[in-house]
Parts: structure tokens; C-alpha cells; sequence
């Protein structure tokens, strides 16, 4: 297992981090959007 993911982390290594920013910013808006009614 520990050898699939190191595989998986080496062939997308270009794209990790726009992955990682692109999950964060998702967490963002669901918090952001479940704290707009109170807000409101």
C-alpha cells in the first residue's frame, strides 16, 4: 500500500499542489456557506 501511494505522489507530483489549494478553497466555501445564514 505504502508503495502505491508513493507511486501515485511521484506521478502527480506537477499537479499536487494545485490539488491541495483547489480542496482548501473548497473547505472554504462549504464553511462559508454554512455559516450565510447566520450571517444573514
Amino acid at each position: 500500500m505504502f508503495a502505491d501511494l508513493n507511486s501515485v505522489l511521484l506521478r502527480s507530483r506537477d499537479t499536487l499542489l494545485e490539488d491541495a489549494a483547489g480542496a482548501v478553497a473548497l473547505m472554504v466555501m462549504l464553511v462559508i456557506g454554512l455559516h450565510l445564514p447566520a450571517i444573514l
